[in-house]
Formats: C-alpha cells, structure tokens, sequence
C-alpha cells in the first residue's frame, strides 16, 4: 500500500510539472472581433541602460508588421507628430489618450512597445549582445487588449562554446570586443527580436487583411 502511494504521488507530481511546462495559448477572441487593418506604432519604452535603444529598435518593427499584413503609420511621421504636439519622450508619447490617437492618426489599433534589455551582457571571457522587448496591441475604439507578445534575441545564439582552445576563446571574445565597440550590433539583434516578436508563429500576432494568410491562418 506504501509503495502504491508513493508511486500514486510520483505520477501526480510529473503530470503537474508536464502541465506547468506548457506554453498557455493566447485568447485571440477580441483580436479577431475587433479585425483591424491600421496599426500606429509608438516609440518604444526604453528599460535598458543604452540611449540608443528606442530608435534603433523603433526603426526595425515597421517591416515585420507590414509584412504580417497590416497599414503601418510611417514611424518618423508618427515621431514627428507627437513632438509637434508637445509629447517629445515615448513615456509621455504612451501616456496620449486612444481617443486622441484614433482622432490624430485614424488607426484602428496601436501597438506599444518595451524595451526590457538592450546591450552587452558581460561574462569572464565573453561577452553578447541581448535585445529583449514585449508588445501590446490595444484596440484605439474599445481600448481592449488584442494581443500581447515577448522575444529575445542574442548575438551567441548558434555559437560553439563547448570546443576550441583557451586561446581560440580569448582570441574570440577580443574580436567581439573590437568590433561591439566599432558600431552598433545592437541593431542587427533588435531586428532579429523584432522580426520573432511580430512572427505568425504560435502565440505570435495574427495575420492582418493584406497578408496571404489572411483568413486562411489556423488561428483565424
């Protein structure tokens, strides 16, 4: 009878862990009744230490939404506006009412976006360059949420660190180093970040009236 609990117990234990570890599906209910079609992207918020860090995700997001089949406000037009209207920081950019956003721009939703990390991240003889951020999509009529997603990215991601000698990784980590320091590599990771971020992927933003998937994607 022992044995029977504990093996009863052991089972119960690996079916919650196998049901913890599940990725929950996003509810795209109100994403599908509200069916927008233009999408106005702010500024991001900047969480990181780096300065540059707005801008140079900023410039990366128009691509992959519009190829997921949206109408994408030009960025620098979007920029422009909210400084002309005395909004001239993304944290006082995001506090805009949907209404005025809606008036302003005539979008059907708007997409607000953090920056978590953006940088290098430093180890003994390493170092990488991570770009994290998160996304909400708010519908500028009902002001519900529509979607919400998060992704990452790192300049080690398919790198060897297991083989090579000390010297080969020393010799590494400087060229890293030299050429981090040359210009901004952040850039090229925020776009990877961008790109898995607006993705049609699982959880990812739904396929929008311009795309080829539209109203044919599983998840329509």
């Amino acid at each position: 009878m022992h044995s029977f609990r504990l093996f009863f117990l052991i089972g119960f234990f690996v079916i919650l862990s196998g049901c913890a570890s599940q990725k929950k599906s996003f509810d795209y209910s109100a994403f599908r009744e509200s069916n927008p079609r233009s999408i106005v992207i702010l500024p991001p918020l900047n969480h990181s230490p780096d300065v540059r860090a707005t801008y140079s995700f900023y410039t990366t997001v128009t691509m992959p939404v519009a190829e997921a089949g949206y109408y994408v406000f030009p960025i620098a037009l979007v920029d422009q506006t909210f400084k002309e209207n005395g909004l001239p920081t993304p944290g006082e950019m995001h506090q805009a009412s949907l209404n005025k956003l809606r008036e302003v721009f005539g979008a059907d939703a708007a997409l607000y976006i953090t920056i978590t990390q953006y940088g290098s991240v430093y180890s003994v003889i390493d170092s990488s360059v991570i770009v994290s951020a998160n996304a909400d999509l708010i519908d500028l009529k009902t002001g519900k949420l529509l979607w919400t997603g998060t992704a990452t990215a790192s300049s080690s991601e398919g790198e060897n660190k297991g083989g090579g000698s000390i010297t080969g990784i020393l010799i590494n980590a400087i060229v890293k180093q030299i050429l981090g320091n040359i210009g901004d590599q952040g850039r090229s990771i925020a776009s990877v970040t961008s790109n898995r971020l607006f993705s049609l992927g699982e959880n990812g933003i739904l396929p929008g009236p311009r795309s080829p998937d539209y109203l044919t994607h599983p998840r329509k």
